[in-house]
């Protein structure tokens, strides 16, 4: 598709400065670039915002991943997860052993229906995977009572969700198992990276030993730059650990989220203002007083989705669709979801990031109303 506007509005980017480049500039000169001091010192200022412990890793899937294995889950398993997210919380499921169980959706929110995961309770399921799509938590109460009621396990898969509130209580300072991504557009970036968030000492040992292929306690020599040469291994791991690399360019974005929260919440916002009087979308329910959107969704009335896409990125705007339904993918097969397969060919992500201008959203609008007529 040729792009006909003199630039082109992103729909996600890496932001990122010489505070960064310098970081990364410091660990090459130093020549230790795998998991070592930089990797400890962001697991520990990450500690210290969630009030809780974290473990950082190569990637969100990798957390996810690892926070599934901790708990123990594998063949015969289940974990209960809304279908219409990114493929990696169902393949993290599915790395175990165990089987992702596709959800429906609250069409409002984009998050989990826990009345519909309700019916698809049995006595293999071992957990709940609640997705905090666009950074909204969606019923985190009822999703916990549940759990609680059943003996469930939840993990949350909070990669959209770095820097939100819950009823006034930060995402992953509370609750069970709270996972994050750090990859190159979330709401701090290490160009790749996650974290895993809990105050489950068992979860936290289990997953510092296989980030680092099973080694035991391989964590600590790997922070003062050694390495472990008389080991043993009782559990399956995998190279998943962080670098300092990765880390270092982490310490520099944590400093500067304050700022990308602020602007994250007020282009959101803007969108709101601009598009809520539309008659051709609808927006989602979300607080971006408390949130700190990663993505911003409107839901298209009676539209060829792709057609519209098509129209604003020969403009210069770059638009995307969250997500693909995981229960129609052949891997994930199973039976209807009805709520996930009407909402889905409506969904229509808008570009947003820190790097925006007021202006940018008042075009992205102007032209999506152009589309929508």
């Amino acid at each position: 598709m040729e792009i006909m506007a003199d630039r082109l509005i992103r729909l996600a980017k890496s932001v990122i400065g010489d505070e960064e480049k310098k970081a990364v500039m410091g660990v090459l000169d130093r020549e230790y670039l795998g998991m070592g001091n930089e990797v400890q010192i962001f697991e520990k200022e990450l500690s210290s915002f969630f009030n809780r412990q974290a473990v950082c890793v190569n990637t969100g899937t990798a957390a996810l991943h690892l926070a599934l294995q901790a708990l123990g889950l594998g063949p015969g398993d289940e974990v209960l997860v809304q279908s219409l997210t990114y493929i990696a919380s169902f393949q993290a499921i599915s790395a175990t052993g165990a089987r992702p169980i596709p959800c429906d959706i609250d069409p409002d929110t984009i998050t989990i229906d826990i009345h519909d995961a309700k019916k698809r309770l049995t006595k293999r399921t071992k957990a709940i995977m609640p997705v905090h799509y666009s950074g909204g938590v969606g019923s985190l109460d009822e999703i916990y009572s549940f759990a609680r009621e059943n003996s469930l396990r939840v993990v949350e898969d909070a990669c959209h969700a770095f820097g939100g509130n819950y009823k006034g209580r930060k995402v992953g300072s509370f609750g069970d198992i709270s996972c994050f991504s750090f990859d190159g557009i979330k709401n701090i970036t290490c160009g790749e990276g996650g974290a895993i968030v809990t105050d489950d000492e068992k979860v936290l040992k289990r997953a510092r030993d296989a980030r680092l292929l099973g080694v035991e306690n391989d964590t600590e020599r790997r922070y003062k730059g050694e390495r472990s040469w008389d080991f043993d291994v009782k559990n399956q791991g995998w190279r998943y650990h962080m670098s300092n690399l990765m880390a270092a360019i982490g310490i520099e974005q944590l400093k500067k989220f304050p700022e990308f929260a602020k602007k994250r919440k007020y282009f959101a916002k803007k969108y709101y203002n601009n598009l809520n009087s539309s008659g051709s979308v609808d927006l989602l329910k979300q607080d971006f007083d408390s949130i700190v959107p990663h993505i911003f969704v409107v839901k298209l009335r009676s539209h060829d989705r792709e057609k519209i896409r098509r129209s604003l990125l020969a403009q210069g705007i770059q638009t995307g669709v969250h997500y693909q339904p995981n229960h129609e993918l052949s891997m994930y097969q199973s039976s209807s979801l009805p709520i996930t397969e009407k909402i889905f060919p409506e969904l229509l992500s808008l570009p947003l990031h820190p790097d925006l201008k007021d202006e940018d959203i008042d075009f992205v609008c102007e032209k999506l109303f152009d589309c929508t007529k």
